[in-house]
């Protein structure tokens, strides 16, 4: 009987022993599959940490090469600003030499606005105690002189130059020669007749028919009448200033230096 609650006691031990035993089983087990799901939490997480350093490290990447552009721009900008500085520096030059021009300009038009005018009454003085050939024409033309110089829109270089112009064609009188018909006073008679002028040496007239030929007196500021052995070399110069005959030696009546 003894050894009866022996057995049963030793059998009640190795249940309690099983039973610990598979307790102690089921919790290592329950331990160990919580360990693993937060291993796999853990890679989970790690792997999308992963993915946001890769793609912050992608910004910064291209955060980076904006950064260099941008520096190479501001690099690029800064030697452009410094080329404008330059330019604007020196255009400011400029500018300040061109005010100054413009003062001297200034300077110089009211200066040459009196002269200018006592050109024109120079060539007026001059053309009514010249020679008369081609009055008209050439009081025309001083008088055109002066309403140049009342016009607002012409400058006065253009002014100047119209002077200028004027002077010219004056002096081209000097050296050329020329006939044209015009009418004259002979005598208090008005006339029309062919008119040779050779330079300002010369000046001759002729009537259409031939019949009377004369020159003008420089000394008593009068026409006159010629020999008539001037009839045929004045003839012979009007043809040649039209170009009707060929250039020849003329026997004209040219006046001798005046008596002191």
């Amino acid at each position: 009987m003894k050894k009866n609650r022996s057995h049963r006691l030793l059998t009640g031990l190795l249940v309690v022993a099983a039973a610990m035993f598979g307790w102690m089983g089921a919790a290592q087990g329950s331990t160990l599959s919580e360990v693993l799901s937060a291993a796999d939490e853990i890679n989970v997480q790690a792997r999308q940490s992963q993915a946001r350093i890769d793609t912050l490290s992608e910004e910064t990447r291209s955060l980076l090469n904006q950064y260099r552009t941008v520096l190479k721009e501001i690099e690029g900008l800064q030697v452009y600003n410094r080329q404008l500085d330059r330019q604007i520096a020196n255009q400011e030059r400029e500018k300040g030499e061109l005010e100054e021009s413009i003062e001297e300009v200034t300077v110089i038009e009211r200066q040459i606005m009196p002269l200018m005018m006592r050109m024109i009454d120079g060539l007026e003085q001059f053309v009514e105690l010249d020679v008369p050939f081609l009055l008209d024409e050439r009081r025309n033309r001083v008088e055109g002189l002066r309403d140049l110089m009342d016009r607002a829109d012409v400058s006065p270089s253009e002014q100047f130059s119209q002077i200028f112009n004027a002077y010219q064609i004056e002096n081209e009188y000097g050296r050329t020669m020329e006939a044209y018909t015009d009418e004259i006073s002979i005598n208090g008679t008005e006339r029309v007749v062919d008119v040779l002028r050779v330079g300002r040496v010369v000046l001759a007239y002729q009537t259409s028919d031939g019949a009377e030929t004369g020159a003008w007196n420089v000394a008593e500021q009068r026409w006159e009448q010629l020999p008539d052995r001037y009839r045929t070399p004045i003839n012979n110069g009007i043809r040649m200033a039209r170009q009707q005959m060929s250039v020849d030696l003329l026997t004209l009546p040219v006046p001798g230096p005046e008596d002191n």
